[in-house]
């Protein structure tokens, strides 16, 4: 370890540098970092968008022989001037239906669903003598970007009809939901199951009965109702005085009776409901139709242009969990239930997989990142040399891991906005290597540190280059995190750039002083003071293949590099330096000119 400099020993970075650039911790540090980002991946929950949080409440209210206009003036507009009263609304606004009106209430950004929805509770049910007379009480329901499907499944057949696919979908649905994170459920297209009752008018008639008897009938015969129990020696019974319909069977047999619950009966028997009506159990009215029909490029046995039944099933996720993991769960499920619910002239596909599109748009942008990476590396070769950018290719990756484990404490998911922020970061956090990298190169090159131990000339070196490097750092933090203070739908949308970044340029920073020295000193311990740089296979190939471009490129970076030694250890300035000097210097030296160059600033 080596031990800073008595002006240094107060400095923390300084600190860092001796506490880490021998240390055998160092390497363990940074396998850690790398097993971190790794752990991050496999974590993060995948999305194609980042979750924005705005909280949507729908009202709605039946108002029943009223038309729209009517209902308009009745219901909507004293719901909305209620509803305006709110805490974190922002905006109202309502659409009017013959019989029914509905309500929708937007929050602002971030405001809370449990807290809103409990909010516009005590609020309606406080106020209900706003309703006319014969409204329903307004029913109120929660809406929120995790209510979008995530996977949409369709069932056809070229044999089975709307009826019986629905029912097959019910019996999926069912399964579906005991998929773990599996939130809401919908069913599309088909026909719904129902009992239907066909009135004989003749018998009605000659029973002296009207359908509201035969309505009290069946509301009464389906109210199940508990009926005692007793006991005979050490056995208990439990009756039930009614049950509720099961079957057709039921509705059929179930007595008819007066509003008063009196059975009302012939001279022989009760009056049942399949001696004036006739019961079916079968399929209801179809409500809407969902159609299937193939493509040109699909690969099944399906001819395209023919549409077949079809229902769909759409599934959503519970905020805050992966898209694909829960996607990946759902169909494991439907997987295993082919042949037992599914049968074999029953058809299933996938017409909506979130989870694949997310899982495919990450992995694409973690290939580009790594393509980054890699340009990166070989540009500072070009620059630098090739020892040099192995001490840049070491920090990237290791700051990156970090900003991952970053992302995953801070709840972010991984989609195209975090990921876009670390390839935004990676151009300014290879600054701070770079700016170590540089230096250090130029303090083993320069001949007064000849015979100086490797760890003393690096420590040297990043200390002369710690209070700089500190204020670059802060500098880009300061000018990108604003950002992440933007309100309304940019804001939380845009907010992984600023935050990515920032949390980037912060780990990079402390790898610079942990990190980077740690790997100069072992990767750069050969560069001598007075020792031309060998080239390797690598460097000799490229340079019988693409001599004359490297030759324009370096000296086209020789332009701004300056040599930090010649011949007889004169040091030689670049142009670049050289022009600096000659627009520097007047400034520095004379009143006038530097009155003359504010001026023309201003000016």
């Amino acid at each position: 370890m080596t031990n800073p400099s008595p002006h240094d020993r107060g400095n923390l970075a300084s600190r860092l540098v001796a506490l880490f650039i021998n240390s055998r911790i160092t390497p363990l540090l940074a396998l850690i970092a790398v097993v971190l980002g790794a752990v991050a991946i496999h974590s993060l929950p995948r999305e194609e968008e980042p979750q924005i949080n705005v909280t949507l409440i729908d009202l709605f209210v039946d108002l029943p022989a009223t038309p729209a206009r009517e209902v308009e003036q009745r219901v909507c507009r004293p719901l909305e001037k209620l509803l305006r009263e709110l805490p974190g609304a922002e905006y109202v606004y309502s659409t009017s239906n013959e019989n029914k009106c509905l309500v929708t209430l937007r929050y602002h950004v971030g405001y809370s669903a449990d807290r809103a929805i409990v909010e516009a509770n005590s609020k309606v049910n406080a106020n209900l003598d706003v309703l006319p007379s014969g409204a329903s009480k307004p029913l109120i329901k929660v809406r929120s970007i995790d209510d979008v499907p995530v996977l949409t499944l369709t069932l056809w057949s070229e044999q089975q009809d709307h009826y019986t696919l629905r029912r097959i979908a019910a019996q999926m649905e069912e399964e579906i939901k005991g998929v773990k994170d599996v939130a809401e459920t919908r069913l599309f297209g088909g026909q719904k199951r129902e009992i239907r009752i066909y009135p004989d008018r003749a018998a009605m008639q000659a029973n002296k009965l009207m359908f509201v008897d035969l309505y009290y009938s069946l509301v009464q015969g389906n109210s199940p109702a508990k009926g005692g129990e007793f006991r005979t020696a050490d056995v208990e019974v439990k009756t039930d005085s009614s049950a509720a319909f099961r079957t057709a069977d039921d509705v059929a047999n179930a007595q008819l009776r007066n509003y008063d619950g009196t059975i009302i009966a012939t001279v022989r028997d009760p009056l049942r409901v399949a001696d004036i009506a006739k019961v079916q159990d079968g399929p209801g009215e179809a409500t809407n139709y969902v159609h299937f029909t193939a493509g040109k490029g699909h690969p099944g046995a399906a001819r395209p242009g023919d549409f077949h039944p079809a229902v769909t099933i759409s599934v959503a996720k519970l905020p805050g969990t992966s898209a694909t993991d829960v996607v990946k769960g759902v169909m494991a499920m439907v997987e295993s239930q082919r042949g037992r619910l599914i049968p074999a002239d029953v058809h299933l596909e996938v017409t909506r997989d979130y989870g694949h599109t997310a899982t495919e748009k990450s992995d694409e942008l973690l290939f580009h990142m790594g393509i980054a990476v890699v340009s990166v590396s070989l540009l500072i070769a070009l620059s630098l040399g090739v020892r040099e950018a192995i001490v840049v290719a070491v920090a990237i990756p290791v700051t990156l891991a970090l900003t991952l484990g970053a992302f995953y404490l801070l709840g972010y998911t991984l989609n195209r906005i975090t990921l876009f922020a670390l390839i935004f970061s990676i151009g300014i956090l290879v600054d701070d290597p770079i700016v170590d990298v540089e230096n250090i190169v130029r303090y083993l090159r320069d001949p007064k540190n000849a015979g100086r131990p490797m760890t003393e000339v690096v420590s040297a070196a990043v200390n002369e280059v710690r209070s700089p490097l500190i204020l670059a750092t802060l500098a880009v933090i300061f000018a990108i995190l604003p950002m992440a203070f933007v309100r309304g739908l940019m804001g939380p949308y845009m907010r992984p750039i600023p935050v990515g970044a920032s949390t980037a340029m912060l780990l990079s920073m402390g790898v610079a002083f942990v990190l980077t020295p740690w790997v100069a000193a072992r990767v750069l311990k050969n560069l001598a003071a007075d020792a031309a740089p060998t080239p390797g296979r690598l460097a000799s190939w490229m340079q019988e293949r693409f001599g004359t471009t490297l030759a324009r490129f370096q000296a086209f970076v020789a332009f701004f590099r300056d040599d930090s030694h010649g011949e007889g250890g004169e040091s030689h300035e670049s142009r670049l330096t050289q022009l600096y000097r000659r627009v520097m210097e007047p400034l520095l030296s004379s009143h006038r000119h530097r009155v003359l160059f504010l001026g023309g600033i201003v000016g």
